[in-house]
């Protein structure tokens, strides 16, 4: 069991989060490859992806970053960036309490610190490239995979984002959601 010291929610900047990464190992398969999120250096440095960071004991990085470079082998690559702790808003408190979240005035990293990231370069086997919303919705609809459905990934990455950051607005995820879920309703209607 691995030991968490703790979690954290916080900001990257420069960054955007896109599913232009293709899955054929985890929501999909070689014939039929899920999407799934890799981030991109902006344009913009001030853009912003929000998440968790987590601390692990000592004795436990090594097997966590086996664990990572396993489950990201599909095209992906550690990276070091500046991780931007946020404070629990009054809004967020009762979530984060739930999520087991501490806010960086209660832990020793209250300054951005940094942290190690996976990202899909764009010259990776993997990486799909841009596609709008409705053809990335097209491949996440029906694919599958070991970890399960497509779907699951990105309602389960859309439902905690709304969670730990509620006034935060990921146009991408939340666009890409709405998609997804109108052809899952026509798929429930023709059953």
């Amino acid at each position: 069991m691995v030991s968490m010291k703790w979690k954290l929610v916080g900001y990257i900047k420069g960054y955007i989060r896109r599913f232009y990464q293709k899955s054929t190992d985890h929501r999909g398969v070689p014939s039929k490859p899920g999407r799934v999120v890799t981030l991109l250096a902006s344009n913009n440095p001030d853009d912003q992806v929000w998440g968790v960071a987590y601390k692990i004991a000592t004795e436990d990085i090594d097997s966590v970053v086996n664990h990572l470079d396993f489950r990201e082998k599909g095209g992906y690559e550690r990276k070091k960036v500046l991780f931007y702790p946020c404070n629990p808003t009054a809004e967020n408190a009762n979530n984060s309490s739930r999520l087991g979240l501490i806010s960086s005035a209660d832990q020793e990293e209250e300054k951005p610190f940094q942290l190690t990231i996976y990202i899909g370069h764009e010259d990776n086997p993997n990486f799909a490239g841009a596609e709008d919303i409705e053809t990335i919705a097209s491949h996440i609809i029906d694919a599958h995979g070991p970890s399960g459905a497509n779907t699951e990934y990105l309602y389960k990455l859309s439902s905690a984002m709304r969670t730990i950051m509620p006034g935060v607005i990921d146009d991408h995820l939340f666009a890409l959601e709405a998609a997804v879920r109108r052809l899952d309703d026509d798929k429930n209607n023709e059953s």
